[in-house]
């Protein structure tokens, strides 16, 4: 049985005191967001009751409020024995408020509520969405207002900044007793949680430097130079002295220098002025248009100093090409939330994957109850969801990312009636999104993302003897006819699955409606008969799927035949019958031979998503990114597999260096628990260039671990190649723990000295989880 120590009865003038120290401290965080005197965040801070809607039958009444850090909400439970921690989510947690009946749950299980009442906290994770009921409109308007604006202004803070509320926060919380000052044993507590080990020689040695007063206790001025001493980066104020005078201050001119010289900046002359009026707390250094060591740190720590070429985060490539000259940010089975045999569908899983830069996404449709198909992985006991609320989620969240245009995938085994009922709800629901009808009477290629911007197309079979997609033609009156059936769910390599399929008996073909036939424009798909002959070429907008063995059998054997097939042609790979589990395979192989739809679960975090996530942050996000020339020339005679002489781009030599990283986070959760981090730099690419590096283990130091590492890689394709820092918290007996990891093409590398900005498991950003590197890139002879 567990015991529980009676906390001692504090007195009234004790909570007074308590209360105005934590309403002060709200205060000071407030002011910190840029919300002071903020009647939403007031609100917040004093919290309130809301109902929070689980199922049909569950809805209960809840206390709600936001903590005095501004960065955390504590919610009331009523489990027996649960742990404080497990009641308090972070706002840095949330990805979206949505107002109204805008989730599943609230669209099942609270259409009796009025949508002003109503919202829904969207987490970045694969947490489960969490549905509440205001009081009045008024109160629903305070959390969504409140909310939003703690996300938006929390975002928009410099790194110095979040690390700076982040630090006063764990000392905050280190505070026991709340009286505002920091015992020998509070600052040791304070240590193990922003995670680093410090033996009690050098804990006592920093407290007896900053504990001026001698008192034995650290208080205000003191607990800044404490501050001061934990967040002191002596290698930047080194690089700093170098370009800087006796007084401390970088000049213009040498930070022109610096920027030139070390950085690579070829505009340092039009950029230093800037970077000093944007970065430069100091107003007497600013006036003289010089940096100091602060607003020098600031600058490496931000968006200008970060190692992903800024200029990339925009749309800059030509985007007037062919679609099929352009990879493409593909989902497979976009519906499940988890595996491929028992998990949950949901259309929050398109919105996810959309919201990720998705540009095509997979719709497996059957025929569902009163006559309106649905969607789920047939033959399993996947839940299944209605087509209609997944065209309504994909009209919703089409280009909120992203204006190019998106792909719908269907893989139809419907009735010919209920495919009417599929053509209606799309024509509908889509209306002018859907391309109808061939872009300006474009007959013999794709025409161009640019061209189909904010258009939706579909993708699936066509009547062969109606009018083919681009208008030339065919017999119009034809109904309905058979066509082969893509049936990849009957791949699934599960005993269950092949009893259900074998039960139900399974056609190889597939009464298609004209109506839903008349969807596809550009996008047939046939089955794959080998790469054409000349003499005979197929249409530009016949496409064919290959499974992940397939392709991979087709790039090893007869990469150049597949890469100028890529060319005219659309493919789309997706993975084995065997991946129940939702794990992936590596995109890169069929990214080398130029296949444009490599499809993956989006649900399922790795290494191959990390890849896939950093190839299509380039080019502004948009979900397209071109491919290099030697992809799209029809001439081509590069293979990945066996590189030849040719124009494939001149040979690189990476030379980087680990210096050190700033504020990694817990992996363990425990108090006493602090990480080993190690940094692993792998290149991935053609098989010449695939490469890994790792440094050395720094024991029990997450919080600012220094290596001093240098590591030389040789590129062969630079663009083809991506390059992922990987942090690690060792463990010598078992996997080791993942800690963070960032992944960019090889052309978006920024040179000189620069912070990595880690991202989780999912893929989004810590607060202020960094890296510091330094790279250099030179021609090779």
């Amino acid at each position: 049985m567990q015991c529980f120590r009676r906390q001692p009865k504090r007195s009234v003038s004790q909570e007074n005191i308590l209360r105005e120290q934590s309403r002060r401290v709200a205060t000071l965080n407030g002011i910190r967001l840029g919300l002071k005197d903020d009647k939403d965040l007031k609100f917040l801070l004093k919290g309130s009751q809301l109902l929070k809607v689980k199922s049909g039958s569950w809805r209960k009444e809840r206390f709600y409020k936001l903590q005095e850090d501004c960065k955390t909400i504590w919610q009331e439970s009523k489990k027996m024995l649960r742990s404080p921690e497990s009641q308090i989510f972070s706002i840095e947690d949330i990805r979206d408020v949505r107002s109204g009946h805008k989730t599943e749950g609230m669209e099942k299980y609270a259409k009796d509520v009025p949508e002003y009442r109503c919202f829904s906290i969207i987490f970045k994770d694969q947490r489960k969405n969490l549905d509440l009921i205001a009081s009045s409109e008024d109160d629903a308007n305070h959390w969504i207002s409140g909310l939003g604006k703690i996300i938006a202004h929390s975002n928009s803070m410099n790194q110095k900044q979040k690390l700076q509320h982040w630090i006063h926060t764990c000392l905050r919380k280190a505070d026991k007793n709340k009286d505002n000052k920091m015992s020998l044993k509070e600052l040791k507590n304070f240590l193990k949680e922003v995670n680093i080990e410090v033996d009690d020689y050098h804990a006592k040695k920093i407290f007896q430097h900053c504990d001026k007063s001698k008192t034995e206790a650290l208080e205000d001025d003191e607990i800044e130079e404490f501050y001061k001493i934990l967040t002191e980066r002596k290698e930047i104020d080194k690089i700093f002295q170098k370009y800087s005078d006796a007084e401390g201050f970088m000049s213009c001119q040498n930070l022109v220098r610096f920027l030139y010289e070390t950085q690579q900046e070829e505009d340092a002359v039009v950029a230093a002025p800037a970077l000093i009026q944007r970065y430069e707390p100091n107003e007497r250094a600013k006036r003289g248009n010089a940096m100091t060591k602060d607003g020098f740190l600031m600058y490496l720590l931000s968006d200008d100093g970060n190692i992903f070429n800024s200029s990339h985060r925009k749309v800059y490539q030509d985007m007037t090409q062919p679609l099929s000259h352009y990879l493409v940010s593909s989902s497979h089975n976009t519906y499940l939330m988890e595996d491929q045999l028992t998990g949950p569908s949901s259309t929050e899983a398109y919105i996810r994957a959309l919201t990720k830069g998705c540009r095509c996404v997979e719709l497996d449709c059957w025929d569902g109850p009163n006559s309106e198909p649905i969607i789920y992985h047939g033959y399993t006991l996947t839940s299944k969801i209605l087509f209609s609320d997944v065209i309504k989620a994909i009209k919703n969240y089409a280009f909120k990312t992203s204006p190019y245009p998106v792909i719908i995938s269907l893989e139809n085994h419907c009735s010919v009636d209920q495919q009417k009922v599929m053509a209606q709800h799309m024509t509908t629901i889509l209306q002018d999104m859907l391309l109808v009808a061939p872009v300006d009477g474009n007959k013999s290629q794709f025409p161009s993302p640019e061209q189909l911007k904010g258009k939706i197309l579909v993708k699936g079979k066509k009547l062969s003897r109606q009018e083919d997609p681009t208008g030339t033609n065919g017999n119009n009156n034809l109904e309905a006819e058979d066509v082969s059936d893509e049936d990849e769910a009957a791949e699934i390599e599960d005993e269950s699955v092949k009893t259900e399929i074998q039960q139900k008996g399974k056609s190889d073909t597939l009464k298609l409606a004209k109506e839903l036939s008349d969807t596809v424009v550009y996008c047939k798909s046939v089955h794959f008969n080998g790469f054409e002959d000349p003499s005979h070429p197929r249409a530009f907008y016949e496409m064919s799927s290959f499974t992940e063995s397939k392709a991979l059998k087709l790039a090893q054997e007869s990469g150049t035949s597949f890469i100028r097939h890529n060319i005219r042609h659309l493919s789309r790979i997706y993975p084995a019958g065997w991946r129940t589990d939702s794990s992936n395979y590596n995109p890169i192989d069929l990214w080398n031979v130029g296949c444009q739809i490599v499809a993956l679960n989006f649900q399922t975090a790795g290494t191959e998503m990390d890849v896939y996530q950093g190839r299509f942050q380039d080019n502004g996000f948009s979900g397209y990114v071109l491919k290099p020339e030697f992809l799209r020339d029809e001439q081509t005679k590069f293979n990945p597999k066996s590189i030849t002489e040719g124009t494939w781009g001149t040979k690189k030599k990476l030379l980087l260096k680990i210096i050190s990283g700033q504020q990694l986070p817990k992996v363990n959760k425990s108090k006493n628990s602090i990480v080993d981090p190690k940094v692993t730099v792998e290149i991935h690419g053609v098989q010449q260039d695939n490469n890994k590096k790792q440094t050395k283990v720094i024991e029990n130091n997450g919080f600012n671990p220094k290596w001093d590492e240098e590591f030389t890689f040789d590129i062969e394709i630079p663009a083809l190649a991506l390059v992922r820092f990987v942090v690690e918290d060792f463990d010598m007996s078992t996997k080791n723990d993942f800690i963070g990891q960032y992944t960019l093409p090889f052309t978006s590398l920024k040179q000189g000295y620069r912070h990595i900005h880690l991202l989780t498991k999912n893929g989004d950003p810590y607060s202020s989880s960094t890296l510091f590197v330094y790279i250099d890139i030179q021609d090779c002879d």
